[in-house]
């Protein structure tokens, strides 16, 4: 295989399911999304010809791949102070604040924390133009540890640790109503709510996608529970969805609840994360307390 930073040739030695999955295999760092995009954009060719993301290569086809230089992004830096708690060369740590949207959206173009990313670094791995160096997203109100990667290779190991379910994830959250069992799974697929697009529910499984949420009681607090959530998958709200669908949802949560005389936003906050380090496989996990608005709400609502 000849290879370069930006440029990538190689032949097929066993026929290949799909040229994106091959591209995405033979250049390290380069996820199935982003060739797809190369694919689209006429960067990749099979035997001198482009073909699309779907063509199914042969053995003895030559594929090459050229990358071309990432194109200026409209995203500006923004000196937003951001919480890092631990950093290398292939990634941050962070504590992400409650109300900080994570990248720019229609109808918020600015002020996210990829903003004040851009502000901290002068790069980030490319996932998209709008999103780049962000692997995972919390709500805009939850807050608690992210991660962001740095370049490319860290961006692809991250993403298949996710995809694997290795990463280990852990939120503290606070439910209306004493939930018994005090431990237990909630299992069911969710997808958008066909009442309302900005919303999910609880589908039907040919609509909706597996989703498993694991949770256990910490503590009584009054007439709510303080819960620990280890979710195996990750799907969007899935932790809100989940807990509303058994009758015990979140405190604070005006989507999928009621609001709360004691809250300014919903109690969830992602307080521990493990991982392994994509530089030397090392399984590291950080931690982060309850912020001091949900520890007043909770010495308020006792």
């Amino acid at each position: 295989m000849a290879r370069s930073p930006n440029h990538y040739q190689f032949t097929i030695e066993q026929p290949s399911a799909r040229l994106d999955k091959c591209v995405s295999a033979n250049c390290p760092g380069l996820s199935r999304t982003q060739a797809q995009r190369l694919i689209d954009g006429g960067y990749v060719t099979v035997n001198g010809k482009a073909e699309k993301a779907g063509y199914k290569p042969d053995s003895g086809d030559r594929i090459e791949v050229n990358i071309p230089p990432p194109s200026p992004s409209d995203l500006l830096p923004e000196a937003i102070p951001i919480k890092i708690l631990y950093e290398d060369n292939d990634l941050l740590v962070i504590d992400k604040p409650a109300g900080l949207t994570v990248h720019p959206a229609p109808g918020h173009p600015a002020h996210t924390l990829v903003n004040a990313l851009l502000s901290h670094l002068s790069e980030l791995a490319d996932t998209d133009d709008a999103r780049p160096g962000i692997v995972h997203r919390l709500d805009k109100d939850t807050s608690g540890i992210m991660l962001i990667a740095k370049n490319a290779p860290a961006l692809a190991n991250l993403s298949e640790q996710f995809k694997s379910r290795s990463i280990k994830k852990a939120y503290l959250t606070l439910v209306r109503g004493h939930l018994k069992p005090e431990r237990g799974v909630i299992e069911a697929p969710i997808g958008r709510d066909p009442g309302d697009r900005k919303k999910m529910a609880i589908t039907g499984e040919s609509r909706g996608r597996h989703a498993r949420t694991n949770y256990r009681v910490i503590k009584y607090v009054g007439s709510n529970s303080l819960l620990e959530i280890t979710p195996e998958t990750g799907r969007t709200h899935q932790i809100r969805v989940h807990l509303s669908a058994i009758g015990y949802p979140v405190a604070g949560d005006g989507t999928y609840g009621t609001k709360s005389v004691y809250l300014n936003r919903q109690f969830l906050h992602a307080h521990r994360l493990g991982f392994r380090l994509p530089s030397s496989g090392e399984y590291v996990e950080f931690e982060s307390p309850l912020p001091s608005d949900l520890e007043q709400a909770l010495k308020e609502i006792k």
